[in-house]
C-alpha cells in the first residue's frame, strides 16, 4: 500500500494479521460521548488554506510530507478549480483523467516536510465524508505518527474500495522493515448497507488513548485494539482520494469526487470536567 505492500496482500494481512496486535471485535459498547472531549483542531472547509509543500505556512499541504505517492493517480499541486474546491462548507477532492490518459487527484496533510503543522498525542480524530461511487476509487482518512526516525506508525480510520460498496476497512500499521525490523499490522472490515457510504454523509473516527485505540462509525463503536507503545506520540491527519490499490481503474468514473464536510480533532477533558 503506501509503504510498498500491495492492497490485495494488505487485505489478507488485515483479515489474518501479520505480527498483529490483539484486536477486539465489535461488541456492545456505549456510543462515543463527545461531551467528554474538547475541540482542539477544527477544519470546516468554509475555505481551504493549502499550498504544495507548506511554502507559505499553509494549514495543509498537498502531498505526503515524505513525498510518497501511492495508487494510480498523481497527487497534484493545488491550482484554481483542481483538485480541491470548497462550496458552502464542503471540500471537494476531485480525481480526473487528463487528455494524455494520466489520472490526477488530491491529498491533504496537516504537517509539512519539516514536521510543522497540527499534530496531537492521543485524542479523538474524526472526518465527516461522502464517498465517491465506482470501481477503482480508493478514498482514505488516516493518521501518521510525527516521529518517523525509527519506524512509521499509521492508523487507517477509513479505507474504502469502490469495487465493494458494502464494506470499508480500518486498521493500523507499524512499518519497521526499512529499519531492518518486522512490520506489525492488523485491522477490521466493516459491512454496511450497500451504497449508503456513497449516498449519505457519515463520520469516521478513531479515539487514541494510552491503553486502547477504538474506531467509530457515526460515533458508534466498531472495533478496538490495545494501543502499542509506538503510538504514544503525536499523530497528524491526512485525507485523500487515491485510485486503484491494485484493482483496475478502467471503469472508474471520470471525474470522481470525494466530499468532506469537516475534519475535527478532540482531546479528552479531565475527568472532573467531563462529569
Amino acid at each position: 500500500m503506501r509503504y510498498g505492500i500491495s492492497s490485495k496482500a494488505l487485505g489478507l494481512l488485515i483479515v489474518f494479521g501479520l505480527g498483529a496486535l490483539p484486536g477486539q471485535p465489535s461488541v456492545a459498547q456505549e456510543p462515543l460521548n463527545i461531551n467528554a472531549y474538547q475541540l482542539t483542531f477544527e477544519e470546516s472547509f468554509d475555505s481551504l488554506d493549502v499550498s504544495a509543500w507548506g511554502e507559505r505556512s499553509s494549514r495543509w499541504i498537498a502531498h505526503t510530507p515524505w513525498n510518497g505517492d501511492f495508487g494510480d493517480a498523481r497527487f497534484t499541486d493545488p491550482a484554481p478549480g483542481f483538485p480541491f474546491t470548497t462550496d458552502q462548507g464542503i471540500l471537494k477532492i476531485e480525481a480526473r483523467k487528463e487528455a494524455d490518459g494520466t489520472w490526477r487527484s488530491g491529498l491533504l496533510s496537516s504537517v509539512n516536510p519539516k514536521g510543522e503543522g497540527f499534530s496531537q498525542q492521543f485524542g479523538y480524530f474524526e472526518a465527516r465524508m461522502k464517498l465517491p461511487p465506482g470501481k477503482g476509487v480508493w478514498p482514505a482518512f488516516w493518521l501518521i505518527g510525527l516521529d518517523r526516525s525509527k519506524y512509521t506508525a499509521e492508523i487507517d480510520v477509513l479505507e474504502y474500495y469502490g469495487r465493494a460498496p458494502y464494506e470499508f476497512s480500518m486498521g493500523f500499521h507499524i512499518w519497521r522493515q526499512s529499519q531492518g525490523g518486522q512490520n506489525t499490522t492488523g485491522g477490521h472490515w466493516q459491512t454496511v448497507q450497500d451504497g449508503i457510504l456513497n449516498s449519505e454523509y457519515h463520520t469516521y473516527g478513531v479515539d487514541i488513548q494510552a491503553d486502547k485505540t477504538s474506531f467509530y462509525l457515526d460515533r458508534q463503536f466498531i472495533w478496538s485494539f490495545d494501543t502499542p507503545k509506538e503510538f504514544h506520540m503525536p499523530f497528524y491527519p491526512l485525507v485523500n482520494l487515491a485510485l486503484g490499490s491494485g484493482w483496475p481503474i478502467d471503469e472508474t468514473p471520470n471525474p470522481s469526487i470525494l466530499l468532506v464536510d469537516y475534519i475535527h480533532v478532540y482531546q479528552r477533558k479531565p475527568t472532573d470536567a467531563a462529569n
